[in-house]
C-alpha cells in the first residue's frame, strides 16, 4: 500500500526557514516525478514545487521561486522542500505528491498526481 507523509510543518517568524519532508514507502519512489502543494483556509490548492524522478529538473511557481528549492533523495525514499525567506502568506497546509506516471517531467497540474500525503501545517507569524 502506498503512503506519503509529510513532517516538519511548524510556526515560525516572518523571514524565518523550514524544511519539510515526505518519506514515501511502498512504491518504487525513485522513479516519479514528485511534488509540493500547498492550501490556505480558504483558498484552492496551488502548486508550490515539482522535481522529475532522477532530480535532475525542478520548477516553482514565481511567488516561491528563490525562497524554496525542492530535492530529493531517492536513496531514503525521502522528498524536501526547504523554504526561506517566509512570508505570512506562505502560512498553508503543505502536501507532497507523486505522480501517477513514472519517469515523466515536472509538472503543476494537480491531476497529473496520483498520491497525496496527509499534510503539515506551516504557519508564518508576522
Amino acid at each position: 500500500q502506498v503512503r506519503l507523509v509529510e513532517s516538519g510543518g511548524g510556526l515560525v517568524q516572518v523571514g524565518g526557514s523550514l524544511r519539510l519532508s515526505c518519506v514515501a514507502s511502498g512504491r518504487t519512489f525513485s522513479t516519479y516525478t514528485m511534488g509540493w502543494f500547498r492550501q490556505a483556509p480558504g483558498k484552492e490548492r496551488e502548486f508550490v514545487a515539482s522535481i522529475t524522478w532522477s532530480g535532475g529538473s525542478t520548477y516553482y511557481p514565481d511567488s516561491v521561486q528563490g525562497r524554496f528549492t525542492i530535492s530529493r533523495d531517492n536513496a531514503k525514499n525521502t522528498l524536501y522542500l526547504q523554504m526561506n525567506s517566509l512570508k505570512p502568506e506562505d502560512t498553508a497546509v503543505y502536501y507532497c505528491a507523486a505522480a501517477a506516471s513514472r519517469y515523466g517531467g515536472t509538472s503543476k497540474r494537480e491531476a497529473e498526481y496520483a498520491i497525496w500525503g496527509q499534510g503539515t501545517q506551516v504557519t508564518v507569524s508576522s
